[in-house]
């Protein structure tokens, strides 16, 4: 009798524990998310970014290399793999690679220490570590956190849902909300590597560079002279398209576009110069490094530049905030918005 009871006792006091670990309170899930991170030597990871900044959703594959203490490397491919971004953190500095033209930029920048990235999980972590005011929930087999994201010069992206998968704390998706909680910005990482090895040239600049140049397909041989003219598809104020103009130059054409209204602004695109030396010094940039989602961008006190799909775009304005010169080059589309 003694033992059957015994027995009976021992059978609740696991019944017990095993409740207590399967529902962990806000604190608990922080705290060991905090724990986890400071232990981390390093990860790899695998995602998928869909942006909705347009009117036609656009994807693009993300490969993110992290080594402890501030080595960063993340990788950004469209859907055609031809045309690809990387930004690498080393102990040089913050340098923008874009292979199909050969050629690389150096940044005076802290990134990404201090504004949030979607796809980066210490950054997520510290999302969820600033923001008194996070909420929680917990299902069978994930932990979902919102909060408000720390981006320095876009507010139009205030709010964010990130997902852990609750058997190790890996990301499992992150949503980055507008002002009315629609989803503008989705991560779905779809393999999470924690500890990971590296080779010890694995941030260099030179040798990624080179290696991601071996990695566009041999058929990929972009137009000389033609592009898509994109236009912007949000509308801030009255604004409205005056004037579209083609300009012959000796390296092909060059669109410029005239935005009129209170909120004027200039846009102009070009093929982009493929550079032809096989390696070079990378070009120093004077402006602050913005991450646009499809691409970094350089930002200065009136005007917002950036590649992309092996064009040269860049925005002009007077009377655009910091703020609205990213909103507006977020925006740009193939479909003309007049």
């Amino acid at each position: 009798m003694k033992r059957k009871v015994w027995m009976l006792v021992v059978a609740l006091a696991a019944i017990l524990v095993l409740s207590a670990c399967g529902s962990k309170s806000q604190e608990d899930v922080v705290k060991k998310l905090d724990e986890q991170m400071g232990e981390l030597k390093g990860y790899k990871a695998n995602a998928k970014m869909t942006l909705q900044m347009g009117n036609e959703p656009q994807t693009y594959d993300i490969e993110i290399w992290y080594s402890k203490p501030n080595y960063y490397r993340v990788h950004l491919k469209n859907d055609k793999k031809e045309q690809s971004q990387m930004i690498l953190r080393n102990k040089e500095g913050v340098y923008v690679l874009t292979p199909a033209l050969n050629k690389s930029y150096k940044f005076q920048s802290d990134w990404p220490k201090n504004s949030s990235q979607a796809y980066l999980y210490e950054s997520l972590v510290k999302d969820i570590l600033s923001d008194k005011d996070a909420t929680f929930k917990a299902t069978d087999d994930q932990y979902v956190f919102e909060t408000k994201t720390r981006y320095q010069n876009n507010k139009m992206l205030p709010y964010q849902e990130i997902t852990f998968n609750k058997k190790n704390l890996s990301p499992k998706s992150v949503k980055v909300m507008d002002t009315d909680r629609k989803t503008l910005v989705a991560v779905q990482f779809t393999k999470v590597e924690f500890n990971a090895k590296f080779d010890k040239n694995a941030f260099n600049t030179n040798k990624n560079l080179t290696g991601a140049k071996l990695d566009i397909p041999v058929n990929a041989k972009p137009d000389e002279d033609e592009f898509i003219v994109k236009y912007p598809t949000v509308k801030i104020g009255d604004t409205a398209l005056l004037d579209e103009k083609e300009i012959n130059t000796e390296d092909g054409k060059r669109v410029v576009l005239t935005y009129t209204g209170e909120k004027s602004f200039t846009m102009t695109q070009e093929k982009a110069e493929v550079l032809q030396t096989a390696i070079m010094a990378p070009t120093p940039m004077s402006g602050e490094m913005v991450d646009l989602g499809f691409a970094v961008g350089t930002l200065t006190d009136q005007s917002i530049a950036w590649t992309q799909d092996g064009v040269d775009y860049m925005i002009a304005s007077n009377d655009l905030t910091d703020n609205e010169l990213i909103e507006v080059a977020q925006s740009v589309q193939e479909e003309p918005v007049k």
